[in-house]
């Protein structure tokens, strides 16, 4: 048997969207900046994969920008909006437990001197709202905090700092990472206060390689590519008009049947927590219940270092992370596990089971009866 938990490293595609792609590598193959009808063509397509995915969240087709991925639209949020906003302003915040696409980004707009604050999180991976109201000056500009933590998933409180932001100053850009997101919450940018939101599409069953930047049409960015003037000027280049287009039916089918999906999500994730707190010497990081995301656990195995625990699993068909697979296969201890207090002897024997609307019970019960076979073993030679 084989059991895929590592969804939130990627997700495999739906065929359709493959299907989609495929058509348009193969038979529908025109540059849209092309003027004859194959062109005109494909600015259809690609015109159309922005009218379904701006309808996903209630704005408006001009709001998206298509990109290489998450790590592109995050790179491009912050850099066009903290150098198109720098007279305004030099102080920038943050959360210290941001993917590597955020937090690298700020570390460079630091050289460029930039000021930014990083802002802590509590035991269950939430910032806390005071922290940021006490972060915010006349200087702050622009405000980044991820809506899922991809490690814990951990939920912020994304309508409550877009509320607290417009009271304060209504200048101030907020911009979401909603990789870990988008496809498993309804979201609606302009109803909670978000000028900038980054998505990908390989986490939603969509193609790799392709992702977008909504910008609500009021927020000063500057591009970061530059070359033909594509997509308005904000991202030059070939438009991606097959991943695009795969990325949009990717959006319309896991939407379709959402609440059902998510309930179900839901349930295999309470199922697995309850079951694996059983096993001796496991520890579960993070939010309870249903504070967190549906589909990410994050679980600490006491006396086995994840890397061995993870490859014992591989050789069973089990398939996991042992941490953030956005971030190379690099080993690093987790600045998110170490900013919601995880002892130090656990940092580096923690594993990420991430499931998609694809996972099934059965590869669940496979995993924790592998876990109770493996784990016992794994301890009495970790001890020798």
């Amino acid at each position: 048997m084989e059991a895929y938990l590592d969804n939130s490293a990627t997700t495999r595609c739906y065929p359709k969207a493959a299907k989609l792609m495929y058509d348009l590598m193969t038979e529908h193959y025109g540059n849209t900046s092309s003027l004859h009808a194959k062109g005109v063509e494909a600015e259809r397509y690609k015109r159309e994969a922005a009218k379904i995915i701006a309808r996903s969240m209630k704005v408006e087709e001009k709001e998206i920008c298509f990109t290489s991925g998450g790590t592109e639209s995050d790179n491009l949020a912050l850099l066009g909006c903290a150098r198109a906003n720098r007279r305004a302003g030099n102080h920038l915040i943050t959360t210290c437990i941001e993917h590597a696409a955020v937090l690298n980004t700020m570390r460079e707009l630091e050289e460029e001197g930039f000021r930014v604050t990083y802002l802590p999180v509590d035991e269950k991976g939430v910032v806390r709202l005071s922290d940021l109201e006490e972060a915010l000056c006349d200087d702050t500009i622009l405000v980044s905090v991820m809506y899922v933590n991809n490690e814990i998933g951990s939920v912020q409180p994304i309508g409550e700092i877009g509320a607290l932001l417009k009271k304060q100053n209504h200048k101030i850009l907020f911009h979401v990472d909603a990789v870990q997101a988008y496809g498993k919450f309804r979201i609606y940018p302009k109803k909670l206060g978000v000028d900038l939101m980054s998505v990908s599409s390989h986490k939603i069953h969509g193609p790799k390689g392709v992702g977008f930047l909504y910008v609500d049409s009021h927020a000063k960015i500057l591009p970061i590519l530059f070359g033909g003037g594509q997509q308005r000027d904000l991202r030059s280049g070939t438009e991606n008009v097959p991943g695009d287009a795969g990325f949009a039916e990717a959006v319309k089918e896991i939407y379709t049947g959402f609440d059902e999906k998510i309930e179900r999500l839901y349930s295999l994730r309470e199922y697995f927590v309850k079951e694996i707190g059983t096993i001796e010497g496991t520890t579960v990081n993070g939010p309870e219940g249903r504070e967190g995301a549906p589909h990410i656990v994050s679980v600490s195995f006491a006396g086995v270092r994840s890397e061995v625990l993870l490859h014992a699993l591989e050789e069973k068909g089990i398939y996991v992370s042992s941490g953030s697979a956005c971030s190379s296969n690099h080993p690093a201890l987790s600045g998110t596990l170490k900013a919601i207090g995880v002892k130090k002897d656990l940092l580096d024997s923690t594993l990420r089971f991430s499931f998609c609307e694809f996972t099934t019970k059965e590869e669940l019960d496979y995993t924790l009866e592998a876990l109770r076979e493996l784990l016992p073993a794994l301890r009495r030679f970790t001890r020798k």
